[in-house]
């Protein structure tokens, strides 16, 4: 008989279970099922549905422990609900363990999961309590996200992985093939959209070359008429000071003027 319980790999906290039952047998086994739905951090329990000791549980007189570990493993606490002279009589912790993965079967149909659908699968009877389960839940990192009380739902972020059935792999699957073939569109949608900006960039690149080359060319011709109005100031400002100079005709005397001498006055003559 087991009467301690195992300790925990923190890589897998489900192993030291799965090699007990190697061994396990009558009631060990029976009470070694009851710890793991009770251990802390095991969420998983197919590999421990395997094993052979836990597997001949299922057509005996203890079916209702292989039973209850098989809920746990796929499961919901509707079920539990449902199916309780099938199955184990479980504990608080186990209750709420069972509640935990409820969510996160219900977090794989829908990221948004309204009070109304939560309190009726864990069968709560009020939003409080509700809530404090989920808080409960996201701090033991089973699931992320947050509360959203003003449309009294459940917005999911992630949540951990629990066991799947062998004819759940064809869905499983599909789904993986479903999203391929959504990134394999949303990659084209993006190179298209890359090409696009390449080609834009380049006829921007190309219009910026031609402006720039029009602005040499006009700082040139700005330059060459600026020099052209230079000269032609220069020339007529000489032509102009050379009119501006006095001179006389060539071969030409100033008339000088003679004066005439008579009795009181002078009369001039040319």
């Amino acid at each position: 008989m087991v009467s301690d319980k195992p300790a925990t790999s923190s890589n897998n906290p489900l192993e030291q279970f799965v090699l007990l039952a190697k061994s396990a047998k009558g009631a060990a086994c029976l009470e070694l099922i009851k710890q793991v739905l009770e251990a802390p951090g095991v969420h998983v329990f197919g590999e421990l549905l395997d094993m052979p000791n836990v597997s001949e549980l299922q057509n005996g007189a203890h079916s209702s422990y292989y039973n209850t570990l098989n809920l746990f493993a796929y499961g919901t606490y509707r079920q539990y609900i449902e199916n309780k002279d099938k199955l184990l009589e479980l504990g608080p912790a186990q209750k709420k363990k069972l509640q935990y993965l409820t969510i996160v079967t219900l977090a794989t149909r829908t990221k948004c999961i309204p009070y109304s659908v939560l309190l009726e699968e864990l069968d709560i009877k009020n939003v409080r309590d509700l809530e404090d389960l989920i808080i409960e839940a996201i701090y033991a990192d089973i699931i992320q996200g947050k509360l959203d009380q003003k449309n009294s739902q459940l917005e999911v972020d992630y949540a951990i992985g629990r066991d799947f059935r062998p004819g759940d792999v064809g869905v499983i699957v599909s789904t993986l093939q479903d999203w391929c073939n959504a990134c394999d569109a949303v990659l084209g949608c993006v190179e298209v959209q890359i090409q696009r900006a390449n080609t834009e960039k380049n006829k921007v690149v190309k219009h910026k070359e031609v402006i720039e080359q029009e602005i040499v060319n006009i700082k040139k011709t700005l330059k060459t008429q600026a020099q052209s109005q230079v000269l032609d100031t220069d020339e007529a400002m000489t032509t102009d000071s050379r009119e501006a100079l006095p001179g006389t005709e060539k071969g030409k005397k100033p008339a000088k003027a003679k004066g005439v001498r008579s009795s009181g006055s002078v009369k001039l003559q040319r």
